[in-house]
């Protein structure tokens, strides 16, 4: 069976403190993330933690994009899932790491619905 899908998740350190706290930010930098590498965005949730901290998702036809992020440990974590071959998940996250001004960033590509897993080394955006 081919592939169904593209999971590519990553590791973000050293990131801007301030712009990992912004919801406002973070959300605009997902939903202009998605539709960068051609994805159809359908519904957008973020929330923001108090004191710090943001976690959400951008829900597009092909999957979905999230992120928890921890300004006080200059970390995010995110993920960019695409199903099909038409979006190309590594676009989405490389606008997400440098939006994030990510110092160090280390990403997995992880093939969906193939069978066994067999994960892409890693490497960075």
């Amino acid at each position: 069976m081919d592939t169904m899908g593209r999971h590519v998740i990553a590791e973000l350190w050293n990131c801007n403190e301030a712009k990992l706290n912004d919801i406002n930010f973070i959300e605009k930098v997902f939903v202009d993330a998605a539709l960068k590498s051609g994805a159809e965005v359908r519904e957008v949730a973020f929330h923001k933690f108090a004191p710090h901290g943001v976690s959400g998702v951008v829900i597009i036809s092909e999957s979905h994009l999230t992120i928890h992020s921890f300004p006080e440990h200059g970390y995010a974590s995110i993920d960019v899932y695409t199903c099909g071959d038409r979006i190309d998940p590594n676009i989405a996250a490389g606008f997400i790491v440098e939006a994030l001004e990510a110092q160090t960033n280390e990403t997995v590509e992880v093939p969906r619905g193939m069978g066994p897993v067999e994960i892409k080394a890693s490497r960075a955006l």
